[in-house]
């Protein structure tokens, strides 16, 4: 029995509202065929979906937006400090020395160059030299020794 005989005992089956149908051929071929009697197809339609992250972010989004949360009731803005932070580029171990026996590459009132290394991330056992980027004095170190830290991190602030 070849596919265009099948297909069409399939749509005679559908026509005349048959459930099930079994042949079997001299040959030895046998074919069962049966399909639930409320049977019916409805065309593929494509739904444009958010992604639940998107989702997730516009409710918090619409939550914030109708009213201020009881913790930006009592806690009044705090201006952040002048100057440019220094953000983790990468996912890994931050360390402020080349070795635990060496001082800090910088500490708090530092003048740096663009070009000046300023700790080190460890990532999958490559040790990552991170620089300044921007010349000026280190005002604020915001990371311990060791920890770990993502993209992103602040890991100093320097004031111009």
């Amino acid at each position: 029995m070849d596919l265009d005989t099948i297909k069409k005992l399939m749509k005679a089956m559908e026509e005349s509202g048959t459930t099930r149908v079994s042949l079997k051929e001299e040959s030895g071929f046998a074919l069962e065929l049966e399909r639930s009697p409320d049977f019916h197809v409805e065309p593929y339609v494509q739904q444009q979906l958010q992604p639940p992250v998107q989702k997730a972010q516009a409710a918090a989004q619409e939550q914030t937006e109708e009213a201020p949360s009881e913790k930006e009731k009592k806690q009044p803005e705090v201006p952040s400090k002048p100057g440019h932070d220094i953000q983790s580029p990468m996912v890994g171990t931050f360390y402020n020395s080349p070795s635990p026996d060496d001082p800090p590459f910088v500490a708090v009132g530092d003048v740096v160059q663009e070009d000046t290394v300023v700790c080190i991330i460890e990532a999958m056992k490559v040790m990552n030299e991170v620089k300044a980027g921007k010349s000026g004095k280190i005002s604020e170190v915001c990371i311990d020794n060791a920890h770990p830290v993502e993209f992103g991190t602040k890991l100093f602030k320097i004031e111009a």
